[in-house]
């Protein structure tokens, strides 16, 4: 089914009525999904830690104000539990049910073997690449219990599932984030119609992707747009049934 999805089978009323939060929304694949999100009818609220970025994509997308979105900026690798739950109090004021969440925020850190790594970056990767999905996704759990369907997205990485030389942290967090959908998508399964996946973006012309590959061609990776439908369909009511996987966006 996923291998067969084009634009043409994807109805432009695919996300309407639905509200998702999409967390590292300012940049890359969260920026392109949350324009996305947004094309198939979706409510947003869109957190990142730069507030000039938020406002940029909030008047990009916005502009005909014809669906709500709103903007939080919040600072993931200085962030604690309570700034989430701050966060989460905001987001019922204006919003009783939760349809969505994309876990999206990531940084690389350093790319060093284990034995060199600072313990600085070590903490702030992990902060940012895990605890943030980890806070973020336990404190909206509650609102997202109340949907018909929620949709639980983690961003995952070919790294999360083999080690790589030199991907230290990041290669870490994302086999965490990948043990964590596993759990969280069992421990729902039975107590709530929330369904909960990893996407993996794979090779995607993004900053991040340039600073981990400066060596490689970008324009010879598609763009975050390209890679889409995977999204989509996780969020939508397509994909009714399908959790605890782990899934590509691009074909191998």
């Amino acid at each position: 089914m996923i291998k067969d999805l084009t634009e043409d089978n994807l109805p432009k009323n695919l996300l309407e009525g639905k509200t998702i939060v999409i967390s590292g929304a300012g940049s890359g694949i969260g920026r392109q999904a949350s324009k996305t999100f947004f094309d198939y009818g979706a409510n947003l609220i869109l957190l990142s830690k730069d507030q000039e970025k938020l406002e940029s994509l909030y008047d990009e997308i916005n502009c005909d104000n014809s669906n709500n979105v709103l903007i939080q900026p919040i600072n993931f690798e200085n962030s604690s539990e309570k700034d989430y739950e701050e966060i989460v109090l905001a987001i019922k004021e204006e919003y009783s049910i939760i349809d969505g969440l994309l876990n999206n925020a990531g940084i690389l850190g350093e790319k060093k073997a284990l034995e060199q790594f600072s313990y600085v970056s070590w903490k702030n990767v992990l902060k940012v690449n895990l605890d943030a999905s980890f806070l973020l996704t336990k404190n909206l759990i509650p609102l997202i219990k109340k949907s018909d369907n929620g949709s639980i997205i983690f961003t995952s990485s070919g790294v999360g599932r083999k080690g790589r030389a030199y991907w230290g942290a990041y290669s870490i967090s994302k086999f965490a984030t990948e043990a964590m959908m596993q759990i969280l998508s069992e421990e729902l399964q039975n107590t709530s119609s929330i369904r909960v996946n990893c996407i993996n973006p794979g090779a995607v012309r993004t900053k991040m992707r340039e600073s981990a590959y400066p060596a490689e061609d970008p324009n010879k990776n598609p763009t975050a747009e390209m890679i889409m439908k995977l999204y989509l369909y996780l969020m939508s009511d397509m994909s009714l049934g399908i959790n605890g996987q782990s899934l590509d966006a691009q074909e191998r």
